[in-house]
């Protein structure tokens, strides 16, 4: 486990850097580099200390060493000038070994601030090499902030998957093991901290010979096209006990030298991104294909001995698409290496990415005996699908393990009688394939029920006989059934007051146009764009840069208009094709994160037309498209309905002209002193103090769990906002004006310099009154008058206390608070409703996939 203060120093070391250094890739190059020259000075004073000699800084190496870096009497630029030459000439350095020449090989300083650096290196300086896991693992959380890389359509896999791929492969201490697109080498790190727990004694003692440890280093190998990642990956390796670790730069799909290389045990989360015009590949793929993710399943495939056994990260598109690459590829798989599917959440891959992925289980020697493949679900990870991934108790993977280690156990055996198979091996782990089966989040297919229409279509839900199962269409690219598909304009023209309308996809929303932020461009601009992209009633917008997915149909209603380069124009062929079906399903999560994944780009992300015109949807006939348009528009009424009462639901406190009106000051107990909370929360801290933030302020009643803990040191000086229960929680940063109530189970916690708790007197205000008279137009009037800042929001304290509340007798407040929250709970039902048929209308379009039809609170109340 990482340490605190291993953690701080990479915090620490991050924080400084980040004014110089924006971008977290060079930043953690930087820490990296640093790293690793102290960590040879460590290394060379370790070995004069036990009789050796320097082996780094020596001859004319010496004067680089760490202790001279770091000497008092050093000026500032010196400082810079030494360790700037120093990192430069590393390289050079024939005392060191050849992996760390390729760790220093076109290192630089990118900033010459000596300020900077003395600060940075005092930080490194805190750091000592040693062999224990402390700095392995530091290692992999430096990594971690790496995040996505999306223009290649890499992210990194989280820990938890890895090491579940790692454990349903269960590698062997003899066998070879490979990730060809290895990145930061977190499959091979997994891999052999498996191998080294699986040969132990019960003392926990290792039982491998000294011969098997030098056998088995030899046996990881890992391709990345990336030479940064190659150096994080050599570090990664030597840090977790690898002196020479197999790291190579290579182009896995473009290159031919290791295409003789095979290995037994293949793990890899390849990228899903391709290049505009797509990948060149060589002669010898046996997929003709130009497509990433095609290229590399086809390529991990066919590198396996013939015993050998993979596990692949793949997108959608793998599972489903139509084009001939991919079709061509699911029949290679079905026919030669696939024994499991893993449909994985769609959230799993957050903050870096909404992709929705599945796990492909490749074995060649089972494959050779099954007639069947088994297809599991996994619908909770262990973490929330949000973008914070926050721990949650709902964790399908060891489930899912055991049912699926039965299930590869029953193709191990005779398969003559599955039944007995089934209940011989493991009696838990069978018993939980039967339970997962019967629930639906597992599946066994015949591999001919699979190769029946020539598809190979990998989606589990497809085979899934009953009522559950809809009528699955054909899927035909965007291409076939559209007459026009382009975007907007790509050099947007200057601004023209009174002129025509020019919208981006800051304006199109799912089923709505917002016209509150546009610009106008002048008639001449408004006419040559539009004979390009000719926007006529019936055509789809669909925004494709920036924010992706939110589609409308144009219709007659609408004012004429010119498009940015950020929404596409799509022309439905309306002879087999509506327009108002094909909102709906670009609108479907599936097609969704399809768009997400889709998406290339660093600063700002957008989907290529050619993408585009390959996405496929299913197209029903054009009665059954009317007929599924209709019933969700009844839905959608409901919908509209429930949202509008939200939307102009406001509590209203009829204020009577008896009622004395008097400052919030006035209001609050002897104790309370209206003060802002903590400036600095400092770090997460698991079981730390709670802490409220802005961000949580979204409800009512705002209660323990979910909340972030912090160090109970950081909350030392602010004991004037320390909770007891019952405050209202005032946000003055931000949006300010937002309120809510603490739970009696606050007590004891704090809150952020955004929020003021207001802990009224209870002889002469309720708080749940004090909440509702805040909530109010009248008091909320002010805090908009009293608000200042341009780019921050917020209200100053001083003001805070003059805000008038109106205060009626406390029987009064009693009757008021007891009618808002009768109003309150018709609203909430409201909600709900909303709820539910936002439901209806994704099961009625579930259907034309062929997966479930009807929610899943409609099945729980007929059951």
């Amino acid at each position: 486990m990482l340490d605190t203060d291993t953690k701080r120093r990479i915090d620490t070391a991050r924080d400084i850097l980040v004014g110089k250094v924006p971008d977290p890739k060079s930043q953690v190059e930087q820490i990296t580099i640093a790293l690793i020259y102290k960590f040879m000075d460590d290394m060379d004073a370790e070995a004069e200390e036990l009789g050796g000699e320097r082996a780094f800084f020596t001859g004319d190496f010496a004067r680089y060493g760490w202790a001279k870096l770091m000497a008092p009497s050093l000026g500032g630029h010196e400082m810079l000038g030494l360790y700037g030459e120093g990192i430069s000439k590393m390289p050079e350095n024939p005392g060191i070994p050849a992996l760390f020449r390729d760790i220093f090989k076109n290192a630089y300083l990118p900033y010459r601030d000596p300020e900077t650096l003395k600060a940075f290196l005092k930080i490194i300086d805190e750091f000592s090499y040693d062999h224990s896991e402390r700095l392995g693992d530091a290692f992999e959380y430096l990594l971690s902030v790496l995040g996505s890389q999306g223009d290649a359509g890499q992210f990194r896999t989280p820990r938890h998957i890895i090491d579940f791929m790692v454990e349903v492969l269960d590698p062997q201490k003899n066998e070879t093991i490979l990730d060809p697109a290895c990145g930061t080498a977190g499959f091979l790190i997994s891999a052999y901290k498996h191998i080294l727990r699986t040969n132990t004694d019960a003392k926990g003692h290792s039982t491998l010979t000294p011969d098997e440890k030098s056998r088995l280093a030899k046996n990881f190998r890992g391709y990345d096209i990336s030479p940064d990642m190659v150096r994080l990956s050599l570090v990664n390796l030597y840090l977790h006990g690898f002196t020479d670790p197999h790291i190579y730069e290579y182009d896995t799909l473009t290159s031919e030298e290791r295409w003789n290389e095979f290995a037994d045990v293949i793990l890899a989360n390849p990228p899903f991104m391709s290049p505009k015009g797509g990948i060149k590949p060589h002669k010898r793929f046996s997929i003709q294909a130009k497509r990433s993710e095609v290229l590399f399943v086809d390529y991990m495939a066919e590198h396996l001995t013939p015993n050998g056994r993979a596990a692949i990260i793949v997108p959608e598109g793998i599972i489903f698409q139509s084009q001939t690459a991919y079709k061509d590829l699911r029949k290679m798989l079905v026919e030669n290496s696939l024994v499991a599917v893993i449909s994985l959440p769609a959230g799993c891959f957050n903050p870096y990415s909404g992709v929705k992925t599945s796990i492909l289980i490749l074995d060649k020697s089972l494959a050779r005996q099954s007639d069947t493949i088994g297809f599991f679900k996994v619908e909770n990870d262990g973490f929330g699908l949000g973008a914070q991934r926050r721990a949650i108790e709902k964790n399908d993977l060891p489930q899912v393990q055991a049912a699926l280690e039965e299930y590869l156990n029953m193709d191990r055996q005779d398969k003559q009688d599955q039944a007995t198979a089934l209940n011989s091996s493991c009696p838990s782990c069978a018993s939980m394939l039967e339970s997962l089966v019967q629930s639906g989040t597992a599946l066994i297919v015949p591999k001919e029920k699979i190769a029946a229409n020539g598809d190979y279509n990998l989606s589990g839900e497809r085979y899934r006989e009953g009522d559950a199962v809809g009528h699955h269409w054909q899927t035909v690219p965007l291409s076939e059934v559209c007459t026009k598909i382009t975007d907007g304009s790509h050099n947007p023209p200057q601004r023209a007051e009174g002129g025509r309308l020019m919208l981006s996809s800051q304006n199109v929303f799912d089923n709505r146009l917002d016209l509150s932020n546009h610009r106008y461009v002048s008639e001449e601009d408004f006419q040559r764009e539009n004979q390009r992209t000719k926007v006529t009633p019936g055509d789809v917008l669909l925004t494709i840069v920036g924010t992706i997915g939110r589609s409308l149909a144009v219709t007659e209603d609408m004012p004429p208009f010119m498009l940015q380069r950020s929404v596409a124009v799509l022309g439905p062929d309306h002879s087999v094709l509506q327009p108002d079906f094909l909102t709906r399903v670009l609108q479907q999560p599936r097609l969704q994160n399809t768009l997400q994944g889709l998406a290339q780009g660093v600063a700002q992300k957008g989907v290529y037309l050619n993408s585009l015109r390959e996405l496929e949807i299913p197209l029903p006939p054009l009665e059954v498209q009317k007929e599924i348009v209709a019933e969700i528009e009844v839905y959608q009424k409901v919908i509209n309905g429930a949202r509008a009462v939200l939307d102009h639901y406001r509590p209203h406190i009829p204020i009577h002209p008896d009622w004395p009106m008097v400052r919030l000051g006035d209001l609050v107990t002897e104790e309370c002193s209206l003060s802002y909370g903590i400036v600095q929360p400092g770090d997460e801290l698991p079981d730390g103090l709670p802490i409220v933030r802005p961000v949580d302020l979204t409800s009512n009643l705002i209660r323990l769990p979910g909340l972030k803990r912090i160090h109970p040191k950081a909350a030392e000086a602010y004991k004037r906002t320390t909770l007891k229960g019952g405050e209202v929680l005032l946000c003055v940063r931000g949006t300010t004006g937002i309120a809510s109530v603490a739970s009696p189970d606050l007590a004891g916690a704090n809150v952020t310099r955004g929020i003021v708790p207001i802990r009224f007197n209870p002889a002469l205000a309720l708080p749940a009154f004090g909440l509702t008279a805040i909530l109010s137009e009248s008091v909320q009037s002010q805090i908009r008058l009293k608000t200042y800042g341009a780019t921050l929001q917020q209200i100053n304290i001083g003001d805070l206390r003059e805000l008038q509340i109106p205060l009626p007798p406390l029987t009064t407040q009693q009757a008021i608070v007891a009618e808002i929250e009768a109003e309150q709970a018709l609203v909430d039902a409201n909600r709900e409703l909303i709820t539910r048929f936002e439901q209806k209308i994704q099961a009625t379009l579930a259907r034309i996939w062929g997966e479930e039809n009807k929610p899943k609170e409609d099945a729980q109340n007929e059951s």
